[in-house]
């Protein structure tokens, strides 16, 4: 598989771009742990125009992490262009990515992301017209549609092909869906199966496990597969599917399966994950240590809060009010190590 000169290796998981969760960190850790390509937080195409210094800040990317895309979203052709060049000029991105599948109301509901599937002609001029603009390999991110009345991907993934994109990520559910119900892969295998459609075609949606990504390659024929939510405080999650696709079948040939991440390993990749961020804020923004500190400790929270590694540790609701409300790097680390004790004791 191949977007643009980028050669992927075989049955490639990518990392899906997410708000407030796929950092410069978190993107070198999952890339790290066999992620073949990650994506930024999606970024405004106003913000980026008007000089927004958070969203600048968005831009940075670390080598380790590359290849990486970066992902925009907007409603305005001209400013959607002039973003995707600021991009293309201050980040030099391996890909360009056009959101037009973020749900939240924040974005949808301003005709931007997912609103996007309401006003078909004004989504394919986007497109056009930045593809026309950029060097960059682009590729756009969407759903099946607008609402289960309105499944349209098959179409549109014909023409966003025709205006110039090198691959297309879909996510198995409409924009009305939001993120219930269980990802529909049928819509997805049959613009897969379409004989015209020659675009690396990515699959997203609902892959939590290494058995449900062998199955979106097997049975839907998807040159990738990209994982969102299931990755919050998992980085690792690509190196079990990795190994899982790489060995799977295999022991009988003496092609043994690397040995899996300890708690403690996986806890020490979380507390990695704290110190990234803080020293890559302190780089940053400069100024008071304490309050950047702080800020570290928010960018990390998500993933402690989400990590399936404390899930099954008796009596560990006040432990974990303690370590999400912890505001101090030393604390932190303190309670982490108390909590390093009790796995041990439960895993040993």
């Amino acid at each position: 598989m191949k977007i643009g000169s980028i050669q992927f290796p075989e049955k490639p998981l990518f990392l899906a771009p997410m708000e407030d969760v796929t950092d410069i960190g978190f993107r070198v850790l999952c890339k790290r742990y066999g992620a073949a390509m990650v994506y930024s937080e999606f970024v405004s195409a106003e913000a980026l125009v008007r000089s927004v210094k958070s969203t600048i800040s968005k831009l940075t990317i670390a080598d380790e992490e590359r290849p990486v895309g970066i992902q925009i979203y907007g409603r305005d052709v001209p400013q959607m262009v002039e973003a995707a060049q600021i991009v293309e000029a201050e980040a030099h991105p391996d890909v360009i990515d056009l959101n037009f599948g973020c749900p939240v109301k924040k974005v949808a509901g301003k005709g931007a992301g997912a609103g996007m599937l309401q006003n078909i002609p004004l989504l394919l001029d986007i497109t056009r017209e930045v593809v026309k603009a950029v060097h960059t390999p682009v590729t756009v991110k969407t759903r099946l549609g607008w609402n289960s009345e309105q499944l349209i991907i098959t179409q549109l993934a014909e023409q966003l092909q025709d205006c110039g994109i090198q691959a297309l990520t879909i996510h198995g559910r409409t924009r009305s869906q939001m993120y219930t119900g269980e990802a529909d892969w049928t819509l997805i295998g049959e613009v897969k199966s379409n004989p015209r459609i020659h675009i690396p075609i990515i699959g997203n949606g609902d892959i939590t496990t290494p058995e449900q990504a062998r199955l979106a390659f097997e049975r839907y024929g998807v040159d990738a597969v990209m994982i969102g939510r299931a990755t919050f405080g998992r980085p690792w999650i690509f190196k079990e599917i990795r190994d899982y696709l790489d060995h799977d079948g295999r022991e009988a040939e003496g092609d043994a399966m690397p040995p899996a991440l300890t708690v403690s390993e996986k806890l020490d990749i979380l507390i990695e994950q704290l110190h990234i961020n803080i020293s890559r804020i302190n780089a940053m923004k400069g100024g008071d240590e304490r309050e950047n500190e702080y800020r570290g400790i928010l960018h990390t929270r998500r993933h402690l809060a989400a990590s399936p590694i404390f899930k099954g540790i008796p009596d560990f609701r006040q432990t974990r009010i303690a370590m999400l409300r912890a505001e101090r790097v030393d604390e932190l680390l303190q309670i982490l190590e108390e909590i390093r004790n009790r796995l041990t004791d439960i895993y040993k």
